[in-house]
């Protein structure tokens, strides 16, 4: 079994290779069958694709197979974040970064927030500095909240609930009153993942917002706070 496998292996990395992306693309997708590590393997190959479509499903993937060697898995994300010439590429390497908790990647993330004013790749940012638990992100979410993008807004205001930071609660609770139902819903979440008598209050007012896309979920999480 261990050589089928080891040969499956060798013609996967062979076929990554190829001078035909349709062949790199299956190559790439097949690999998803080997064992992590030499999945892991054949995914950091694929990383620096010629194709972007290639590049993009890799670095995607690092993100859950990337802990067989985080050292290489930050190397290479890294390397994404910095020079891929595609942005959906850059934003996939922040993900994957916030997915593995590279808290080392800190202050390249941030680096790559303030060099950018694309949208998409400051919202990945934002989103990834929640999931890698860094302390020092709550003063870059606390920033990223001023952002004239809402989606980004949204983003700092989930990523402050994961960051799990007690003192973002007296930050959040004035957004209770902010004129878009999609902020005070992600508030109310990030609110009942902070916990605390101070939340409990937050969410009791939101509660009874008009908007029943927030009232809904507030008053389940009201029932596990």
């Amino acid at each position: 079994m261990s050589e089928t496998l080891g040969t499956q292996f060798e013609s996967l990395r062979e076929q990554l290779a190829s001078d035909d992306m349709g062949t790199r693309m299956k190559a790439l997708h097949a690999s998803r069958s080997l064992p992590v590590s030499e999945r892991f393997t054949l995914v950091g190959i694929a990383a620096t694709d010629l194709s972007s479509r290639i590049r993009y499903d890799a670095v995607s993937q690092l993100g859950l197979v990337g802990t067989v060697d985080l050292q290489k898995s930050l190397e290479i994300l890294s390397d994404r974040l910095y020079v891929d010439p595609e942005l959906d590429v850059r934003a996939a390497a922040a993900a994957s970064l916030g997915s593995l908790q590279l808290i080392q990647a800190f202050d390249l993330l941030k680096t790559a927030y303030e060099s950018t004013n694309d949208w998409m790749f400051q919202f990945s940012i934002v989103a990834a500095i929640g999931e890698l638990g860094a302390p020092q992100g709550f003063d870059f979410l606390v920033e990223a909240l001023q952002s004239t993008n809402e989606l980004v807004k949204i983003a700092a205001i989930g990523s402050l609930g994961d960051l799990g930071n007690l003192a973002a609660v007296s930050i959040l609770l004035p957004l209770i009153e902010d004129p878009d139902w999609q902020v005070r819903h992600r508030v109310s979440q990030s609110l009942a993942h902070l916990g605390g008598s101070d939340a409990k209050a937050g969410l009791e007012k939101l509660a009874n917002d008009p908007v029943a896309q927030v009232s809904e979920a507030t008053r389940s999480f009201l029932s596990s706070v």
